[in-house]
């Protein structure tokens, strides 16, 4: 594996909108290689941004999304359709609006769901959907916190120590809401494909800490890799810090 691959765009839109044509032509590649292709989603402006770009996209359907196994990277552990929930925003942004597979789209359950208030539970049961090994996601999708979170891995928290399981329950998150489930870094780091997308002059500095060659305790963005290619996806104020 290389190192990281930088791209900058001038503006978080033309960011999305970029990210967006991207992701088409990857999903399609993969598709054309394998029939199959497999989507890790995040939440954030930034990742909702994108998908609605390839909503919107004229190319949209040049995938076969029924053919597309969809999961998320983190959750935050809320009722089912909480307005807050990623599934909940991914859903209005783009699932709702393609012709997928329902049993393809691989959700982390809700506060509310099969195992009630317990995100252990829902963590163990995540972990079961990915299998052993993980799934290698032809892309997955993150975005970067300002103190340099990426998924629901927090700066010297239990979960960036992690090194045997692959999901976990996040509780005390600085962040609300404070609990959550997460990938851990060692199913991130099964992705053919790990795509950091963020924007904004506040994450300048985790930004470029991460690139530079932080340690993951304390920048986690810096520990998630793609075992092909780690695509960092900036606009200008993003990557200001960047030398």
């Amino acid at each position: 594996m290389t190192g990281p691959d930088v791209v900058v765009h001038s503006g978080g839109d033309l960011l999305a909108a970029a990210a967006a044509a991207r992701l088409i032509t990857k999903l399609v590649d993969a598709q054309a290689a394998r029939g199959l292709a497999s989507l890790v989603l995040t939440g954030g402006r930034t990742g909702n941004a994108v998908m609605e770009h390839v909503r919107d996209s004229p190319a949209r359907d040049a995938v076969d999304w029924s053919r597309v196994d969809f999961y998320w990277g983190d959750e935050r552990f809320l009722p089912s359709g909480h307005a807050d929930r990623n599934e909940t925003q991914a859903r209005a942004a783009l699932l709702d609006h393609i012709a997928l597979d329902p049993s393809r789209v691989h959700v982390m359950e809700a506060s509310d769901g099969r195992f009630g208030d317990d995100p252990d539970a829902a963590a163990a049961d995540y972990a079961r959907v990915l299998g052993s090994p993980v799934p290698a996601f032809d892309v997955l999708l993150l975005g970067v916190g300002e103190e340099g979170h990426t998924a629901s891995i927090f700066p010297d928290s239990p979960a960036v120590h992690e090194e045997s399981l692959t999901v976990v329950a996040v509780r005390d998150c600085p962040k609300p809401p404070p609990t959550r489930v997460s990938l851990t870094l060692p199913a991130i780091r099964r992705a053919a494909e790990v795509w950091l997308m963020t924007t904004g002059e506040a994450k300048a500095d985790p930004v470029a800490q991460a690139l530079a060659g932080a340690s993951p305790v304390d920048i986690p963005a810096a520990g998630a890799r793609g075992t092909h290619r780690t695509l960092w996806l900036l606009d200008s104020s993003a990557a200001a810090k960047l030398s």
